[in-house]
């Protein structure tokens, strides 16, 4: 993980412009990859799309941070955070806001996800990546693709950049 060194100090800093209207929203999209079986968790919501664990990432957050905390708010899993790494990140406009969405993988062995949100989520199950479906929540289709752009998966409106290495 990235070390953070703070450039400012809110104690003693001042305002010297005015700052810009927030437009944008950070998140993660979290690939829970079975190490056995090479399949990935995905979540199907009460719209009858698919979708992988994730959410926001909070302030002073970082990618691998939220992912693993949104993993566990929502599936109850508790991964091994040295095994977490960003696998790419997504830039989309939806919904009238710039969101960006990285994509991290992290590896699972005989995990078993529970429906921690049933407001949002069904049931959690395991796919093939060959066999993911495709209603697909458009940023985990995102995020699935600059994991796996070789998938056959839905196009999105979404910029990808993939890691290199």
């Amino acid at each position: 993980m990235n070390d953070v060194r703070h450039l400012t100090d809110p104690a003693t800093d001042t305002q010297t412009r005015t700052a810009p209207t927030p437009n944008c929203l950070a998140g993660v999209g979290v690939i829970v990859q079975d190490a056995a079986t090479g399949r990935v968790l995905l979540g199907l919501g009460h719209n009858g799309r698919w979708e992988l664990p994730g959410g926001k990432v909070d302030t002073g957050e970082s990618f691998e941070a939220a992912g693993l905390r949104e993993l566990a708010e929502e599936t109850g899993l508790s991964l091994d955070a040295s095994l977490v790494r960003v696998v790419g990140v997504t830039l989309d406009s939806g919904y009238g806001l710039n969101r960006i969405s990285a994509a991290v993988l992290v590896p699972a062995g005989n995990a078993v996800a529970q429906v921690m949100e049933p407001d949002k989520i069904l049931r959690w199950e395991w796919f093939a990546p060959e066999e993911i479906p495709d209603a697909l929540f458009v940023p985990s289709a995102a995020v699935l693709r600059a994991w796996r752009p070789d998938l056959s998966l839905p196009l999105t409106d979404s910029y990808v950049y993939r890691a290199q290495g």
